[in-house]
């Protein structure tokens, strides 16, 4: 598949309470590499098998929630391309000087129609992941791999109003497909939406909700369903809050298991789920099957997977 335009998720920025209880949890515990600090006291974390110098910050705040999200891009010129595919939409642009985001290129920002602040940027320092680019072999160095076992971001869920609108948008503006949602059986209304950039079923969804600019989860790809139930054993011996799982979407047939780091953020673990092509049929569910949507092993809702958000 010939991937141009919008590559990726490339960061998340995640508010955070207690910063030293929230390093044990995203290093220690999760297994995400702690790359460095810089003089706001913001901590940057990278999975083991992503190359870019990181893809999660932890922001030190009075309150959880998100500050913002990025995507990569193809390359500089992509950048010119989209920002005016989004004045064209009717979304103004801020522009932010490479350097202002540590190890990362100029930057486009907006709020997108949930309320969120995004980012796209065609450029971040790339620091491997142990392999070599000439006979890399599989296996990293030793003492890389650990935790959970976290090969990268895979993708995020946001809360917010206007998802029609948000799809407009992605779809639109930067291309994706819209692969999932699930609507009102009765109003027809879209409560979840699911687009990818990719051959992912998701790379990015977005859940209805009465207020703007809310945080669900951010998701961290595992390589199997087995390692998500090896994940699950360690949550238990660290008593991680654990929300749902482990258990199987019906939406993206992913194996997931939903929990909270320490300042109440949804983290997810998920692995597997189909892959989506360009030709593949938009899949809809609805309100009669929203436990078999949400969690396909035990067909039963989740009211604070709908409710609790930051």
């Amino acid at each position: 598949m010939a991937m141009r335009g919008v590559l990726r998720p490339g960061e998340i920025q995640i508010r955070v309470m207690d910063m030293k209880k929230a390093r044990h949890h995203y290093d220690h515990i999760l297994g995400l590499h702690e790359v460095m600090e810089d003089s706001e006291g913001r901590v940057y974390f990278k999975a083991w098998d992503e190359h870019d110098h990181h893809s999660i910050v932890l922001a030190p705040s009075d309150r959880a929630g998100m500050d913002h999200f990025a995507f990569k891009v193809y390359d500089d010129a992509t950048l010119d391309v989209l920002e005016k595919k989004l004045i064209a939409f009717g979304i103004p642009v801020s522009h932010i000087a490479a350097g202002v985001h540590p190890k990362s290129g100029r930057r486009l920002s907006f709020v997108i129609p949930s309320g969120h602040t995004m980012h796209l940027y065609a450029d971040k320092e790339q620091i491997g992941n142990t392999l070599p680019h000439s006979n890399p072999g599989v296996v990293p160095d030793d003492g890389v791999v650990r935790g959970a076992n976290i090969c990268r971001l895979d993708h995020m869920l946001l809360g917010g109003i206007n998802l029609d609108e948000c799809v407009k948008l992605f779809t639109e503006v930067f291309d994706f497909d819209l692969s999932e949602k699930l609507v009102h059986h009765e109003a027809g209304i879209s409560l979840a939406v699911f687009l990818t950039c990719s051959i992912k079923p998701h790379d990015i969804a977005f859940l209805l909700q009465p207020e703007p600019n809310r945080f669900h989860h951010a998701s961290f790809a595992l390589e199997s369903a087995h390692d998500v139930i090896k994940a699950a054993d360690r949550f238990g011996k660290y008593r991680v809050p654990i929300d749902v799982g482990p258990n199987r979407h019906g939406i993206t047939r992913g194996a997931t298991i939903y929990f909270f780091d320490p300042s109440g953020n949804r983290n997810e673990v998920f692995a597997e789920g189909y892959i989506h092509y360009p030709d593949t049929p938009l899949l809809t569910w609805d309100t009669t099957q929203a436990g078999p949507a949400q969690f396909s092993q035990d067909n039963t809702p989740r009211d604070s997977f709908l409710q609790v958000l930051t």
